[in-house]
């Protein structure tokens, strides 16, 4: 490792993290506003289920590099645009949420919705107070592994020129140079944790009664 390489190029492996960083949240974010809605109205009608299901499977075995190159064809941008890469991140986020979010909300017990309406719940009530917090820990999980698997996608994007961590895996491997890669590596695998750990957070935070629950049964 050579270190003094490291302090030299801090500046850009800054600048790199926080583009991979941000190539990286933005498709997590879509990915969970638009997952949840389409795994409820999924998990409630049979039909559309079959349709979100087969379809996220068929989705999510598109080759990365092949959809970085199709998107600026359909979205009539430029090649080393980012949101190309957002775009198709997106898409294979939603692809492994949405799958989560029906069975979650397929773990909502009918006996719990039922109890729900005859207390005078209505249609909203039930998705806001009842299902999405019973649903929230499926979620949570479901929403760590898309980060994982997003972050760890992003670095393909550098093949088409598209900046992020991953610029340090092709430049170095084309410079046989070992201490480009390892930051490389290392960045990405710190950049998960981080990623992973505010997840973690925002889930103690916006699901409190889940710690309440573990205490109890502990």
């Amino acid at each position: 490792m050579n270190l003094a390489w490291i302090v030299d190029n801090l500046p850009r492996i800054a600048e790199l993290t926080l583009a991979h960083a941000v190539l990286a949240l933005v498709p997590l974010v879509v990915s969970v506003v638009v997952s949840v809605p389409v795994g409820w109205w999924a998990h409630k009608k049979r039909w559309l289920k079959q349709v979100v299901l087969s379809g996220s499977g068929v989705l999510y075995a598109l080759p990365s590099l092949a959809v970085f190159i199709i998107a600026p064809i359909i979205l009539g941008t430029m090649i080393l645009d980012p949101i190309n890469v957002m775009v198709a991140l997106s898409l294979y986020g939603i692809a492994l949420l949405v799958r989560t979010a029906v069975d979650a909300f397929e773990s909502v017990g009918r006996n719990t919705r039922d109890d729900a309406v005859a207390i005078g719940h209505s249609k909203s009530q039930i998705f806001w107070r009842v299902a999405l917090p019973l649903a929230g820990p499926p979620l949570l999980a479901g929403a760590r592994v898309v980060s994982a698997s997003t972050l760890s996608l992003v670095s393909v994007g550098a093949l088409i020129g598209v900046p992020s961590l991953g610029y340090f895996f092709t430049d170095g491997y084309q410079r046989a140079f070992l201490t480009e890669i390892w930051v490389g590596i290392i960045g990405t695998v710190l950049l998960a944790v981080v990623f992973d750990a505010v997840l973690v957070i925002l889930g103690r935070l916006l699901l409190p009664w889940v710690r309440v629950l573990d205490r109890t049964k502990a």
